[in-house]
């Protein structure tokens, strides 16, 4: 799959997203070779690499074995043309196939080839379908001792004037017990796309985006980025500031892993000892507040950290049962392991007699979440609905879920240098995530 997206960035800029079969991001080994073929400096030497890498990796060219490219694009003015370049590109490959699957969030079109590769339905409307199902299911799930109220129902959703804007508001009619209003639509006249409005502006400076005011305190919002792979909430303090009240991707992972255990320690007990036993891990970064490594920790959860970048964490989240990870900057998901999966419906199956106990019902939630969730990448509007569901399930307000720890103070800025590859980061950048750890670092600079 190839996607033509800047994400978060300004409408004046246009990149691509690859796709790899499995449905998550393009092969680490195959990253020097991507940047070759960018730097390429004449059409003969990108003929050359392509060849050379074809003859590495021993790939066939000349249509013995045939292939689908999905391609997608963004709102953004320049993707119609790049597009049609990347149409050529493919078509230039004799047995390639470029596959046009319309305007659609990047989430969109990952979940589509990892279906695509899986023998399953594959089409935006099957994509709809599953998530809008499984969050009514989420619902039906929730015990009855925990009722709704009107507050808890409204949310309002920055959509970053960008294509998440535009599919949420497609689904809006199909989705229950939830009063969402779309702003920064996306819809023509109301925005700039990422201008001062979106996840990553949010998340950044914490204020409020454009086209919210004094009139939205005390309701919950959320925001997507430009290609809707980001997500995060935040709250109106008051009438008279322009700051937010954060939610940022450690509280949203904090939020499901809470979810996810309570589910498990349903079927398991405390000691993971029950019917199902699970490897259960966190994957975080160095960008991970420490507050939130420390509270996920006196959880007894297993914490891990790897480089920075989605393709680390989602790697190591694979290794485990059910795997959560999250950027700070609001990109990750839940990963379930085929194989559990199966254990899971197979457990499910095995309980359907008692169909109201406990642990049947426990069941059929994890199944549900891992239907509602984007197991091929970070996605803005499935991950939107799955926290919805958890605080519809817990009965939580917005307050109650800031109130799950307290960040520790930190501030995030970009330096404009003449060459980024002066700088390299090592070890020493993970413990900056601790008080100790960064006198001992600022000390070590020092000395040295």
């Amino acid at each position: 799959g190839l996607v033509i997206t800047a994400s978060h960035n300004p409408v004046g800029d246009n990149g691509v997203k690859i796709v790899d079969a499995d449905g998550g991001m393009m092969s680490q080994a195959w990253e020097p070779f991507s940047d070759a073929l960018a730097n390429a400096p004449t059409p003969d030497a990108l003929l050359q690499l392509v060849l050379q890498f074809a003859k590495d990796e021993g790939i066939t060219l000349g249509g013995a074995h045939s292939a689908q490219v999905l391609l997608a694009r963004d709102t953004r003015p320049t993707g119609e043309y790049l597009l049609d370049v990347a149409t050529k590109g493919i078509s230039a490959i004799v047995g390639s196939v470029a596959l046009d699957m319309g305007i659609l969030t990047t989430p969109q079109l990952h979940w589509m080839v990892r279906n695509k590769n899986r023998g399953l339905k594959a089409s935006e409307a099957d994509y709809f379908t599953q998530i809008t199902e499984s969050f009514r299911h989420l619902l039906e799930l929730t015990p009855d001792d925990k009722g709704i109220d009107e507050l808890n129902e409204k949310l309002i959703v920055d959509g970053a004037n960008g294509i998440g804007g535009l599919k949420l508001e497609q689904i809006k009619p199909n989705l229950a017990r939830l009063d969402i209003l779309v702003r920064n639509s996306g819809k023509e006249g109301e925005g700039i796309l990422n201008e001062r409005c979106g996840a990553d502006f949010v998340q950044k400076e914490k204020v409020l985006p454009l086209g919210f005011g004094p009139n939205d305190v005390g309701v919950r919002c959320a925001s997507f980025d430009g290609d809707a792979d980001r997500l995060v909430y935040f709250h109106v303090t008051s009438p008279s500031k322009t700051s937010v009240d954060l939610v940022d991707g450690d509280k949203i992972l904090s939020l499901f892993v809470l979810f996810i255990r309570e589910q498990l320690d349903i079927i398991n007990g405390k000691d993971n000892k029950g019917l199902l036993p699970t490897r259960f891990g966190v994957v975080q970064t160095a960008y991970a507040n420490g507050a939130s490594t420390e509270f996920l920790k006196n959880l007894g959860l297993e914490v891990v950290f790897t480089s920075t970048g989605v393709k680390y964490l989602h790697k190591k989240a694979l290794e485990y049962d059910i795997g959560v990870y999250f950027e700070a900057n609001g990109h990750g998901t839940v990963l379930f392991n085929d194989d559990f999966v199966s254990r899971l419906e197979s457990l499910t199956a095995r309980l359907s007699e008692a169909a109201g106990s406990p642990q049947k019902q426990a069941a059929l939630r994890l199944l549900a979440t891992s239907q509602l969730i984007n197991q091929a990448v970070g996605d803005a509007i499935s991950g939107m609905l799955l926290v919805e569901a958890v605080l519809q399930h817990k009965r939580w307000s917005f307050q109650n879920w800031c109130d799950l720890y307290t960040d520790l103070p930190s501030k995030q800025l970009k330096v404009k240098v003449k060459d980024r590859t002066a700088i390299v980061t090592t070890d020493a950048e993970r413990k900056v995530c601790q008080p100790s750890g960064l006198q001992e670092l600022i000390d070590k600079e020092v000395g040295e």
